[in-house]
Order: C-alpha cells, then structure tokens, then sequence
C-alpha cells in the first residue's frame, strides 16, 4: 500500500523579491495572479514575464467559462513556466493552464486519464487554506451542470510549491479565518479517511495541532493575534494538503459543493457550514471508532493551548465549535437564500455527483444520513 507521496518540491521564501531572484523569472514566465496582489508585491520588481489578472475574466470562484477565457488568453503567448500567486480561484486555474490533452474545459474533464503536462507548473499561496499548492486537483464549478466537479490527474502537480509568510500580512481577516478553517477540515477529514497512513496522520495531526494553537490566541487576544503566526498558519495548510492530497477529503467537502454551486458561497465558508455536523454524525454512526481518538486529540489539543477565552462543552467536537465560533461566526444556510425545496436536490446532487469524496467517509454516510445534515444547518 502507498503510504505517502509528495508531488512538488516545496521552498519557502520570507519575500517575493528573494523567490524571484532564486528562480530567475523571466520573458518565457506567465504569472496568473490578482491585481491587488501584484501591484503591491511584484510590480515594483519590474520583472518581463507576461501576466493575467483573474478577475479581469470573473469574480468568485473559478467556473468553467472563466477558466476556458483564461485558457485562451494564455494560448496567445509562449511561455514555459506558469507562476500562480493567488487564493483557490488562481491556483485552481492555473492547474489547468499547464495541461495538454484537451482544447477546452469540457475536453480535459471528458479526457481525465489522457492529461499531460505542457508547461511547468510553481505555485505560491497568498492565503492559509487551500494546501492545493501540493495537491493534483482542481475543482471547478461546472455551470452547465449546476455543481462544482474536480478534475483531476497527476499532470496537475506543481512543480514546486513555494510558501512565503509575506503575502499573508495583507489578507483580510475573513479570508484568512475561512481559509484556515478550510486547511483545518483538510486536516481532520484526511485523519478519519479510511485512506490515511501512518505518515498522511502525522501531517494531518500536526496541521491541526497548529491551527487550534492559533485560534486560541486569536480566542484570546483578538484577531490581530494572527500574524504573529502567519509562517505557522501557512505551513499548517501545506502540511493539511499533503494529508488530503493522499487520504482525501470526505462528507463535508463532498456537501459543500452543491451549496456552493449554486449560492456562489466561498469555498472555506461553505464547508464551515458542515464540519462539525458530519463529525457529530460519524460519532452518532461509530462512536467507538477513530472518531472516539479525534475527540480526544481535539480537547486535549485545545487544553494545553490555554486559552484565557473561557470555551463550553463536554467533548473535544463541543470545544472545537464553540472555539471555531471565536474565530469566525457560522451562518445558517438560510442566510445564504437556501430554502426547503433546496435541501433534497442538494443531497441527490451530493450522491450522484461527489462519489469521489463520499468514498473517503469515515463512516457511509446515506441519502437520508445526508438529508438531516443539511435540514440541520437550515
């Protein structure tokens, strides 16, 4: 059995102007970022490579159509290296920019097995979260057919993965707590998969570690308290993105989807909504199981942090949702215009759609399993 596999190599740099110099950027580089992002950290560089704002092509999340415009404004240069600076939504789509096996969105979806890499691939995170800077994914709202898809082949790997503290100085505190959060279900859903080995638990383990760590300071002394830790924060979702790039996510992510397909809710947010719910669920299925571990490690983690903030509950699951409520507070989906005639659409398109992901459940999750979590978060 595999127990461990790392795609890119992985630096980390304290500046963007000490990673430009050691990779030698140049005419032959495209850097896919956001405008706010290059224009304070990169142009004063005054570097040749080409470049692309996403967001010139769409806001949110990355769809279909927004990929496919970018696909083809990229097919107007001839570049070697894709240098992907940015949140999910740029790295997501730089993952396709480096691959060959299709001419369109639709054909690399319908070509899966047949990809290949046609430019080297560096990707650099500027939030705390995704880890998909170590995974060979990519998802994708597909809006022909009303849900977000992964596509996915070992093509899509960086070729290095380059973390660098700097850039998360300037990110909002919403997306950093949404972010973070995201990297913590990352952590926990790989260390429940059935998949995980001894070496994908030792990485998930310790991103959760990390994480709880810092949100009880956040807990303690405020939002500010976050960048005394930012290193920690982004080596935390790296280390959460090896896990679940080799275990994978589960139930949580897999419900998160339809949700968000179609109220455009931010990825991390979105599966804030279910992530203590499907784990209160596994408990209720298989008490007597990992779960019963994780729990365990869950309190006394958040214990020996030593938070001043005063948190309630009887159990480690209790504890991590009332300190999760510290960082961020959760919406109900009804805050996001969910109805009731939303919810058994929402669980049918979870079961034909996210089989990929309910396959790494701790427990088989069912229909009506599936149903009750969404008209809990109602």
């Amino acid at each position: 059995m595999k127990q461990l596999y790392i795609g890119p190599e992985i630096h980390q740099f304290d500046t963007f102007k000490d990673f430009a110099e050691e990779f030698t950027l140049c005419a032959s580089d495209l850097i896919l970022t956001n405008e706010y992002i290059y224009k304070p950290f990169i142009e004063k560089l005054e570097l040749p490579c080409g470049r692309i704002y996403q967001e010139k092509f769409g806001l949110g999340e990355p769809t279909d159509t927004m990929t496919q415009a970018i696909l083809d404004e990229a097919a107007k240069g001839n570049y070697d290296r894709v240098i992907a600076i940015g949140g999910g939504t740029v790295i997501d789509i730089a993952k396709v920019l480096v691959l060959g096996g299709g001419a369109t969105v639709d054909e690399l979806y319908d070509n899966m097995v047949g990809l290949t890499k046609a430019r080297r691939l560096i990707i650099i995170p500027t939030t705390c979260g995704t880890g998909s800077e170590v995974t060979n994914i990519s998802i994708l709202n597909r809006t022909r057919l009303g849900t977000k898809q992964g596509l996915v082949s070992p093509a899509m790997f960086a070729d290095h993965a380059v973390l660098i503290p700097e850039f998360l100085q300037s990110l909002p505190y919403s997306v950093f707590a949404t972010s973070s959060i995201d990297a913590l279900i990352h952590a926990v859903e790989s260390y429940l998969s059935p998949s995980a080995t001894p070496y994908t638990e030792m990485y998930s383990l310790q991103a959760m570690q990390d994480i709880l760590r810092g949100y009880c300071q956040i807990a303690e002394r405020g939002q500010h308290a976050r960048f005394q830790s930012s290193a920690e924060y982004l080596r935390a979702s790296n280390y959460a993105g090896i896990a679940f790039s080799n275990s994978g996510c589960a139930a949580v992510h897999a419900m998160s989807y339809a949700l968000g397909g179609k109220y455009h809710v931010a990825h991390g947010e979105s599966n804030y909504q279910f992530f203590t719910d499907v784990l209160r669920k596994y408990q209720e299925k298989k008490p007597d199981g990992k779960i019963r571990t994780l729990d365990h490690f869950l309190q006394n983690t958040i214990a020996a942090a030593g938070s001043g903030a005063e948190l309630e509950g009887d159990t480690g699951i209790d504890l991590l949702e009332c300190l999760l409520s510290r960082v961020l507070e959760r919406k109900r989906m009804a805050d996001y215009g969910v109805t009731w005639e939303d919810i058994p659409v929402f669980a049918q398109s979870t079961i034909d759609n996210q089989q990929r992901l309910l396959k790494n459940n701790y427990i088989p999750l069912t229909l009506e399993d599936i149903t009750a979590i969404y008209q809990a978060r109602l």
